[in-house]
């Protein structure tokens, strides 16, 4: 099991995007799973490490999005 946890910093970049309405599904989807991951019991499903891999290996998404995903995929299941 993963004993990783999102960071304060994170955790509160991922709340001010849950409440912009501008922000981008790929951007919500990662905040959701780095909120859900603010203890360090729950990790990072499968489906959601795939997308957060895709985002840091493509050049389409922002700084903030990358953080994002970056954060999520670091407290995936090692094992897998």
């Amino acid at each position: 099991m993963n004993t990783k946890k999102t960071s304060q910093d994170i955790g509160s970049l991922a709340a001010g995007i849950l409440r912009d309405e501008n922000a981008s599904q790929i951007q919500k989807s990662l905040a959701g799973s780095a909120l859900a991951q603010l203890q360090a019991s729950h990790q990072t499903g499968a489906a959601m490490e795939d997308k957060a891999s895709q985002v840091l290996d493509s050049s389409k998404y922002n700084d903030t999005t990358k953080s994002l995903a970056g954060s999520v995929l670091s407290q995936s299941n090692k094992k897998r």
